[in-house]
């Protein structure tokens, strides 16, 4: 061997044997960043169930700002609107996913995102597949309501001003809770009807009421995925109809039902689909609907369409063909060709669009004056953004997480 040759593997080796050492400068730890405040209407939550968390995006900025972890189950935060803290109802248990187990009320910093204080509650509250309805907030945010299921039915309340456990309401019959004014909430019971509970100023019980059936739960019942317009929450049945529930008034009262569909649309098998089906922009009064084609029962399939509607006339006034949200693989975008030159870099995008099914189990709708139509699927960590007054679409945002699930925008809109 040349003696050049054995030189040049000796310094190699020497090379290799030689400890390696990065100058890295030394990180401080510790540090809290603080968001820009007050928060911006196109800034939304994505929950995560595989994550076990809820991520804050910038929907402009394709953003990912922050994100609250909350226990076992799926995630449904809550928000303030005279305070700059937010609710977060969790469940933990000391192995994970078993041993003993813990309810709590996390109570985190706006600004922040920092926990700040939490409150103990019983450890039964419900948690299913999708967190709508299990959790309000009353509207003068005094006091936080959870729906607990053991199996029997009742609700627990918590003062989240003097951060306590205030007691707990049976609920027999009745599932789920919807905010009603400033000390009183509703649930829906297995009959068609609603019950009510009104609270003293120590958050106990200070009256209850069973109103009269006002849907056929045999015939044609209604989701639990209820949308609020003022001081009316809308249900939709699983035949597409809108019941208006009125909680402004002593006794609760009931609109008149009226239909998503014409006959043209259920001849064409149209229903309503997905796991949170329903959105709606307060300031024009108009309501989303998230759409697909099958048979009796599919009620939960994903949606190929938003159709648009005015709620004071019940006039549909527009259709949107969705598109898939976007493809991540744990938590990694899947964007082939992206880097491609043009037209090349194309072709990932029409592949995605014209080929892969859209998926959309979630919608949502931001509430400010230009409002942004969201849509997630639940198997990738993905939204689609859409212009919620056109139905354009705009962009995809990516990566959210692993999964997507349920779609918060609290900032922009009218209190409620």
């Amino acid at each position: 061997m040349k003696p050049t040759i054995v030189i040049s593997l000796l310094a190699v080796i020497a090379c290799c044997a030689a400890p390696v050492r990065a100058e890295v400068p030394a990180e401080t730890t510790g540090q809290v960043e603080q968001l820009p405040m007050p928060p911006h209407p196109h800034w939304a939550w994505v929950g995560d169930l595989v994550l076990q968390r809820t991520s804050l995006m910038d929907l402009d900025a394709n953003r990912f700002l922050g994100m609250l972890n909350g226990g076992y189950g799926t995630i449904m935060p809550l928000f303030a609107s005279r305070r700059p803290e937010i609710y977060l109802p969790a469940t933990f248990y000391s192995r994970g996913t078993r041993g003993e187990r813990a309810d709590v009320v996390e109570i985190f910093d706006l600004a922040t995102l920092a926990p700040i204080a939490e409150v103990v509650i019983p450890p039964k509250r419900a948690t299913n597949a999708v967190a709508l309805g299990h959790a309000a907030l009353s509207d003068d945010d005094r006091f936080l309501v959870t729906f607990n299921w053991t199996t029997g039915t009742s609700l627990t309340v918590v003062d989240v001003e003097k951060r306590v456990f205030a007691g707990e309401i049976a609920t027999p019959g009745c599932s789920l809770v919807f905010a009603a004014g400033p000390r009183r909430f509703f649930s829906i019971c297995a009959d068609g009807s609603v019950f009510t509970v009104t609270l003293d100023d120590n958050g106990h019980e200070a009256a209850r009421a069973r109103s009269q059936p006002f849907f056929d739960p045999k015939a044609d019942p209604v989701t639990e995925k209820a949308v609020r317009y003022g001081n009316q929450w809308l249900f939709v049945s699983f035949d597409g109809k809108i019941f208006p529930v009125d909680a402004s008034n002593p006794e609760v009262r009931f609109g008149e039902p009226w239909s998503l569909l014409g006959d043209p649309d259920r001849e064409q098998s149209w229903r309503i689909g997905g796991m949170q089906h329903l959105a709606l922009h307060a300031r024009s009064g108009r309501l989303y609907a998230l759409m697909h084609q099958g048979g009796p029962d599919t009620h939960k399939e994903p949606g190929e369409e938003v159709w648009l509607y005015d709620v004071a006339s019940h006039r549909r006034l527009m259709r949107v063909e969705l598109r898939n949200p976007g493809l991540t693989l744990y938590g990694f975008a899947i964007e082939i060709g992206q880097t491609w030159p043009w037209p090349f870099n194309r072709l990932w995008t029409a592949v995605l669009d014209r080929m892969v099914p859209a998926q959309v189990g979630f919608i949502q709708v931001t509430q400010d004056d230009a409002p942004l139509l969201l849509t997630a699927s639940q198997f990738f960590g993905s939204i689609g953004v859409y212009d919620g007054r056109d139905g354009r679409f705009l962009r995809r945002v990516q990566p959210t997480g692993w999964t997507s699930d349920v779609l918060v925008a609290p900032w922009g809109g009218p209190p409620p």
